[in-house]
């Protein structure tokens, strides 16, 4: 899945929540308050509770900042949800604007051209350390000061913190312990005598603590955040009461992790902080955490660079990671056997829609009893909606499927031994010689990337030419990026690693496990992306230095109805077949009858 969210027309608002901000602002004192699409956390989804900036706007999209003052409102979001913000935002008493043209106005201008030199509150837990220190100095002469959870008061029908069950990921799947994974911390971090590590991202607790719940859409985590003490090797677990079993509080007891209620996260801070050093990452940590520590620290400590120690760790899987991984692609591989075979099977009814065709391939994933649910909003674009990046289907928007030209879909799902992340673009008919060369050229770089041998510390930026390239040669691109890391049953979108045309320091290791998805997007008529997962694995070492290479996790064919094998190498026809190939082989033994015979057809050499 290309990073970032999708399409979805919510009902529009009027701006009665906006009148009711505007009070508490001047209770406050204040001259204008941002809001921005976060939790306390910095998660790609957020809890229905902390969807704060949805309730006061009406736009529902996930990436998006509002700003308000006592005269003016404005929502602030990028090109992916212009057309979405539009129609949201319509007699919600806010006006869109526009980042990333050339004309656009900042954040920062915006109010000080309306505010002069005024107070600016943001709820100190929705920003991060760093993101609040380029904020503060951007706005200057204007005042930014935080304040306490303004919508715990405003919003009077807020939905409740997440009450599911958290649940243990076995140590066999984990492929390490907790006490192993406080060992690796210690050694990544080298902390001073008297430190404490503060952990707020959901992923980074649910890593360390083999912990993994039903919180946050999309991604099986708990709402928690946790302290650990580097001396004790013990660990500090804020989560709401109720949600640890007896089984579960007492095998976390064991390995030195003491629970606490996540409301007392900060009262608990003050104290753990005590005389010791604080070590967090800067953008990963709110405002809110570290001016509670710096109460009674003795030193702040910030880690260097966008990702913390854990997400770094947590990026090259272990052997068991691996296995449940590859796990996951079987099971995930023949769910879509299933799907696709029925596709083909109901298309000419007219009746298969893009809601329906989701919802289908939901169904067949959802027959393996490890599955938990999908890794992001399903992407099923027919026709223009194709070209649509992050377009996902809505009552209000999905068509029917046909055969005359692409069906593309992106999905992903969450096993408990692993994720996936998979798109696969459909001609159903007899495909046109635009598209046929449009195909292959998207397919051309798909397998150069995924063929790629190079030399240990090459890191993505240097290799996302390899997927281009052939676009560009017929001077076509696509703008989102090439591949972004994924995770171990947590968030399909996980760093430090990424393929894409920015500088990224992240050095491709052993066992990373990251996207390969180049795309053509025609406008209004169709567009065309080919994901498989790839795993960084050695190649070869000699006298010239150690070589990487990547190995396709993913399992399940790729479509050959639109590939002109006259642009093709022999190389790339080789990948191709000897990639279906494999699929057959990985796939065959857990299918049955009229599936193996249509995998069979799928699979053949072109």
């Amino acid at each position: 899945m290309v990073e970032g969210e999708t399409i979805e027309l919510g009902d529009v608002i009027m701006n009665k929540n906006l009148s009711v901000l505007r009070e508490y602002m001047k209770q406050q004192g204040l001259d204008a308050v941002i809001v921005p699409t976060n939790d306390p956390h910095f998660s790609e989804y957020v809890a229905a509770h902390f969807k704060c900036r949805e309730w006061l706007t009406g736009f529902t999209g996930s990436a998006g900042t509002a700003v308000v003052t006592h005269a003016a409102a404005a929502l602030f979001t990028d090109s992916r949800y212009f057309l979405q913000a539009e129609q949201q935002l319509a007699n919600s008493g806010f006006e869109l604007k526009k980042e990333g043209l050339p004309e656009s106005e900042s954040i920062p201008a915006y109010l000080k051209s309306r505010v002069g030199e005024g107070r600016v509150g943001v709820d100190g837990k929705l920003y991060a350390v760093a993101a609040f220190g380029v904020l503060k100095r951007d706005l200057e002469p204007l005042n930014l000061v935080t304040v306490d959870d303004p919508f715990a008061k405003i919003w009077s029908d807020r939905p409740p913190m997440p009450g599911d069950k958290a649940f243990l990921m076995s140590d066999e799947l984990a492929g390490a312990t907790v006490t192993e994974k406080l060992r690796a911390l210690k050694s990544k971090l080298k902390p001073d005598e008297n430190s404490i590590y503060v952990i707020s991202a959901l992923d980074e607790v649910a890593w360390l603590l083999n912990l993994r719940g039903n919180d946050v859409a999309f991604t099986p985590v708990n709402i928690a955040c946790a302290v650990v003490d580097l001396d004790a090797d013990s660990v500090h677990l804020f989560i709401n009461p109720g949600k640890l079993g007896v089984e579960e509080a007492r095998a976390l007891q064991k390995q030195n992790v003491a629970e606490h209620t996540y409301g007392d996260f900060e009262l608990h801070l003050e104290t753990l902080a005590t005389g010791k050093n604080v070590i967090f990452n800067g953008n990963r940590t709110s405002v809110s955490t570290q001016k509670t520590a710096e109460k009674t620290c003795r030193k702040i400590v910030v880690e260097d660079g966008l990702f913390g120690a854990i997400t770094v760790l947590k990026a090259a899987k272990n052997k068991a990671e691996v296995a449940g991984i590859r796990r996951a692609m079987i099971a995930d591989g023949v769910a879509w056997v299933k799907f696709w075979r029925w596709l083909e099977e109901n298309i000419e009814s007219g009746e298969v829609t893009e809601i329906s065709a989701a919802e289908r391939l939901r169904a067949f994933r959802a027959e393996c009893p490890d599955f938990l649910g999908e890794s992001f909003s399903p992407i099923v674009g027919y026709k223009a909606h194709g070209a649509i990046v992050h377009y996902s289907p809505t009552p209000k928007s999905s068509i029917k499927l046909g055969c005359d030209t692409f069906i593309l879909i992106d999905t992903g799902a969450q096993y408990r031994y692993g994720t996936t992340d998979i798109t696969r673009t459909l001609h159903l008919g007899t495909p046109s010689e635009q598209e046929e060369t449009d195909y292959t050229l998207v397919l051309q770089g798909h397998i150069r990337l995924a063929m790629a041998i190079f030399p240990y510390g090459t890191r993505g930026a240097q290799l996302d030419m390899l997927a281009r390239q052939p676009l560009m040669q017929n001077y076509m691109t696509y703008l989102h990026g090439t591949g972004h890391g994924v995770g171990h049953c947590l968030c399909v979108h996980e760093g430090p690693q990424n393929i894409r045309l920015n500088e990224n320091p992240t050095v491709l290791e052993e066992n990373m496990l990251t996207s390969c998805e180049p795309g053509l997007y025609r406008p209004e008529q169709y567009g065309i992306r080919i994901e498989n997962l790839l795993m960084t694995v050695p190649a070869e070492e000699n006298e010239f230095g150690k070589f990487m290479k990547f190995e396709a996790l993913t399992l399940c064919p790729i479509d050959t109805n639109a590939v002109d094998t006259r642009m093709l190498t022999w190389q790339e026809i080789l990948y191709l077949n000897t990639y279906n190939v494999d699929v057959y082989r990985a796939l065959v033994p857990y299918l049955d009858g009229d599936d193996k015979a249509f995998l069979h057809l799928k699979t053949n050499m072109v």
